[in-house]
Order: structure tokens, then sequence, then C-alpha cells
């Protein structure tokens, strides 16, 4: 067994073949992740002694951080003691990750290849979450596939999520062929640290691609619900997609949304919007990111090339929250 000891001084045990990200939780340490696969760089943390092993590919990292020393801690073991920088999290008090019965309320198609789905968990069961999590969804045959909550915590208890149509995906011909009303699943979570925190005052930005938009809303609503003086100054959002027919949710009515940029990469004749990619429309249209934090979500190649254009630009890199939506054989869909 090895010790891990963070930046804050805090310290973990983590067994032999051990993932890190699990090990910190296990030994009751948060740190920052999202999708648990090597692509989004919300765990990154930086080798300042000791040696890891890695046991996938790091897609979230480039040449020049890997070389650095920096690691990401989900798909990473510990070979020897080590000491880490990284930002601890325990303070934020994440909800308890468990594991649910919930059956379906709703199906609606609101795009070609997306599926509004809203689950309901049983009367007596609580389930708190930031807005901006996810859950994992547990079908049959074990096929587990995770999904951003689209809403913020409600009365009702009811959970939205977008399901985007994966050809040849196990869930999505569920979803798309043969759900129904009433169909009985499990899910587990809530997960990630993918939510607003450390906004009071800031210029808040979303930049999503796809259904990267369903946590973003979720954060919207959340809005609502935090005392004056946490709430940031300002807050726009970058929607981007191929065609207008993926932009199926009415995002200039949402609430706390001042500034709103639908944008289209395929767009016909008569669009008269903002076309391109979402992360070079944000890049035209703001000159000052000295007080912005950014949350981008959608495909990992929005990400990482907002990540590196914002930094570069003068972003801090801590205030830049990933959440990189992966294929169904991966975990976010």
């Amino acid at each position: 067994m090895t010790t891990i000891t963070i930046s804050s001084g805090r310290t973990f045990k983590s067994e032999p073949g051990e993932i890190l990200l699990d090990a910190a939780s296990r030994g009751g340490v948060t740190i920052g992740y999202s999708c648990r696969t090597g692509r989004c760089s919300s765990c990154k943390s930086k080798v300042i002694s000791g040696s890891t092993a890695r046991l996938q590919d790091e897609l979230g990292l480039n040449a020049e951080e890997k070389s650095a020393g920096w690691i990401l801690s989900c798909v990473r073991t510990a070979e020897s003691d080590l000491a880490l920088e990284v930002d601890d999290l325990s303070e934020l008090a994440l909800p308890e990750v468990k594991t649910a019965p919930c059956r379906i309320q709703a199906l609606e198609r609101v795009a070609p290849d997306v599926m509004r789905v809203t689950l309901r968990l049983p009367p007596a069961n609580s389930f708190p979450f930031y807005p901006g999590q996810y859950i994992d969804v547990l079908g049959a045959g074990g096929v587990r596939r995770s999904y951003s909550l689209a809403n913020a915590p409600a009365a009702d208890k009811l959970l939205e999520l977008h399901v985007r149509a994966v050809p040849g995906g196990a869930m999505s011909e569920y979803w798309f062929g043969a759900a129904e009303v009433n169909d009985l699943l499990r899910l587990n979570g809530p997960l990630g640290t993918f939510f607003l925190r450390g906004c009071a005052g800031m210029d808040v930005i979303f930049l999503a691609t796809g259904t990267g938009i369903a946590p973003v809303k979720a954060m919207l609503e959340g809005i609502d619900r935090l005392p004056a003086e946490e709430r940031p100054r300002s807050v726009k959002v970058y929607w981007g997609g191929r065609t207008l027919a993926d932009h199926y949710l009415d995002v200039a009515s949402m609430p706390n949304a001042d500034r709103y940029i639908p944008v289209l990469s395929r767009a016909a004749d008569d669009w008269l919007g903002a076309r391109g990619h979402v992360q070079e429309v944000l890049m035209a249209d703001v000159a000052d990111f000295s007080n912005a934090l950014v949350y981008a979500c959608g495909s990992d190649l929005m990400i990482h090339s907002a990540r590196s254009a914002l930094i570069g630009a003068g972003l801090p890199p801590r205030r830049f929250f990933s959440d990189a939506f992966v294929s169904s054989a991966s975990v976010a869909t």
C-alpha cells in the first residue's frame, strides 16, 4: 500500500493497482473529476515526487503537460509513495453516491437524434445533487451509460436527461426503439464535479456542443437558488450545432442567460447567426478573460481546442472546467 500526499497536506492510501481517483475517494479526499476516461482533464494532477503507472491513454493532456509531469488521476495508479499538486475539493461536501431504482416518467423526441428522458424516483427516495452533475443509467445485461442531469433539483424529484442516438449503441437502441413509460431502471449517482462554484461576481461563460447543453441548462436553473452574494456578475451561453435542428432548446428563454449566442457549423444560406466552431466564435466575441469562469461541455475536440485557446488568451487554467462527452463505448454519451 502506498501513501499519497496532495497540495493541501491531506493524505490517503492506495492499494496496488488502484486508480488514484478511487483511492482518494475511498480515503475521504475529493479530487475534481468528470469523464473518468482520461479525456477531459478534470482530474489533472502534477507529480512532485514518486512514480505512477498509466492504465490507458491520457487524451486530456497535451505533450507539453505530459513532459511537465502532469497526469490524469482517473487512469493512473501509484507505483510508490506520491506527492501530487492537485486542488483539494474535500470541503465541497459532495452528495452521497448511491444506486437507486427509477422509472421512466416521459419520453419526448426533441430532435431527430435526441430524446428527452424524464425519470422519476420512488416517493421516499432522497437524491440530492448539484446542477451539472451526471448519473449512470444501468440497463439490461450490465450496460452502463452516463448522462448529464439537465435540470436542477426540484420538489417533484424528476430527473431530466438529453440522450443522443449513437448508431449501434446498446442503450441508444433501447431509448429510441424499446423504451416505454413506466419501465423500471436503476441509476447510480450523482457523479462528477462539473458544477458552479466560486462564481460570485465572475463573468460565467458556458460553451456547449450538442447535448452538452444539458448540464448548462441545469446550472442556469441552479443560479436562481444561489444567495445574491454568490451569483455571477454575468452569464453568456454559446451553443454549437451542425444545423438548426441541433438547437432543440429555447436557450434564450432560460433563466439567468444574459446573452445567448447560437452557433452553426453547417448552416443553411438563410442563417443569420454565428457560423463555425463555437470556441472560435467565443474567441472572436470576447477580448478580456481576466474575470471569466468557463464551463465547457460537449465533444472532447471542442473542449481541448477551447481550453488551449482560452488559456493562451489569459484565462487562468483553474478557471476552466470541462465535461467531455465521449462515445457510448466509454463513459459519457
